[in-house]
């Protein structure tokens, strides 16, 4: 069997993460027996990371020959170093080529830029971190930047927001390559909680409306977190934090911008959104894994948040 060839062009200041992430997946896939070449490529022999960590013994991209079934990965250097005039006209030749050839090329954080120089996202949904959207905005308008999101496919032209989100987008290459089972067998090596997937937002849920220093407000929070399949008052998680029912009710929504119920429901919808795209889990037992007593509840709950689901989960309720 012909060999899927995995290039990983290597830029300037290149982010670590952006690179090792990736890699990591497909080298556990070519530990499961998939037939993947991993190569390292880039304009120079050697380049140094944005964390001043050296990659030597680099081939340059010119003497590569990525065909229709191979995969091009595009790493993004540091947030705050994007030059693009690091790269010759003939790197942008290459891309093109690429492009035509109908390879598949996938850009990691600020790798955006280059596929937008290249002309390559023209006219086509991308995203990149968050820190550079309205830059790649800016500077390419015929790009059809998306705000908040993990990663997006046109064709064969991936984007993804990068670091951490490199693995889920390599992850949903091995789901679209190798079925659903594959990507979480290597999931599971990896570690990695929970599966993402290109609509959700670039922020964690988890980690929203936390933007405050009140450590009463925290408890309360890991609480609910930790807790979502129990039912509480306020007058229980007022206790938590010797406050009265009322004062809790206002410092949290204060502090949040949002109701304690209405956290409550946006943690019980992404964990229930997580169960029905990541387990075998019946729809009943989801349900009170989220804090609802019937499928039911759970069924109005994430009917009024179908434009945030994705397609997988629209199905199911439709």
């Amino acid at each position: 069997m012909t060999k899927t060839i995995i290039y990983f062009y290597i830029p300037k200041q290149v982010t670590l993460l952006d690179l090792s992430g990736v890699v990591e997946v497909f080298q556990e896939a070519i530990g499961l027996g998939f037939q993947y070449e991993l190569q390292f490529i880039s304009s120079q022999s050697s380049v140094v990371s944005s964390s001043g960590l050296e990659f030597a013994s680099l081939t340059h991209f010119s003497k590569t020959n990525p065909k229709e079934n191979d995969l091009v990965f595009i790493s993004g250097s540091s947030t705050h170093q994007i030059d693009l005039n690091a790269e010759d006209a003939l790197f942008f030749e290459w891309l093109q080529q690429l492009n035509a050839n109908q390879t598949t090329i996938c850009s990691i954080c600020s790798g955006a830029f280059l596929l937008a120089k290249a002309g390559l996202l023209d006219h086509k949904e991308c995203t990149t971190h968050w820190k550079l959207v309205d830059k790649l905005k800016k500077d390419f308008p015929l790009a059809k930047t998306q705000n908040n999101t993990l990663f997006t496919q046109s064709g064969t032209i991936y984007t993804s927001a990068g670091i951490i989100t490199g693995i889920d987008l390599a992850l949903h290459i091995i789901e679209q390559r190798h079925g659903k089972e594959t990507a979480a067998t290597i999931a599971k090596e990896l570690v990695v909680y929970k599966r993402r997937h290109g609509n959700d937002e670039q922020e964690s849920v988890y980690l929203q409306n936390r933007n405050h220093r009140d450590e009463k407000i925290h408890i309360i929070q890991d609480w609910i977190i930790s807790n979502l399949e129990k039912t509480s008052t306020i007058d229980f998680l007022a206790e938590l934090i010797h406050i009265g029912p009322r004062n809790l009710t206002r410092i949290f929504k204060k502090q949040t911008g949002i109701t304690i119920a209405e956290y409550r429901t946006k943690l019980r919808i992404e964990k229930a959104k997580s169960l029905l795209l990541n387990s075998d889990y019946k729809i009943e037992h989801i349900a009170h894994l989220c804090g609802y007593k019937t499928s039911k509840q759970l069924r109005v709950i994430l009917e009024s948040y179908l434009d945030a689901l994705p397609s997988e989960i629209k199905n199911c309720w439709s």
